[in-house]
């Protein structure tokens, strides 16, 4: 059974500068990403939107291994903050999983 948590994508809508809304899951950050990650961002992004908690948590190594180059970033056709929004998630994971601020 799957938990969705509306707070999750609650949480994530309200932090300053995450869009992950404008993505329309095109594929072009999962072909351009250097470590070749499937999930990251289009998929990740979906799951947070949807608030499929335990399915963004399966994906904690995968979000903290991101190098953050922004390849996929600047070939966004919809101009997603691909880094920020990875930055925020990694704050709120860090926060919420770790206890960390």
């Amino acid at each position: 059974m799957t938990k969705v948590s509306s707070e999750l994508a609650a949480r994530m809508k309200a932090m300053e500068g995450f869009n992950a809304g404008a993505c329309f899951h095109c594929g072009t950050c999962s072909a351009l990403c250097p470590l070749g990650y499937k999930i990251l961002p289009r998929k990740l992004f979906r799951q947070v939107m949807l608030g499929l908690e335990d399915e963004v948590r399966t994906n904690i190594p995968a979000i903290f291994s991101c190098l953050l180059c922004r390849m996929c970033e600047v070939n966004c056709p919809q101009g997603v903050h691909i880094a920020e929004n990875i930055r925020a998630l990694r704050s709120l994971i860090n926060r919420q999983e770790f206890g960390l601020q």
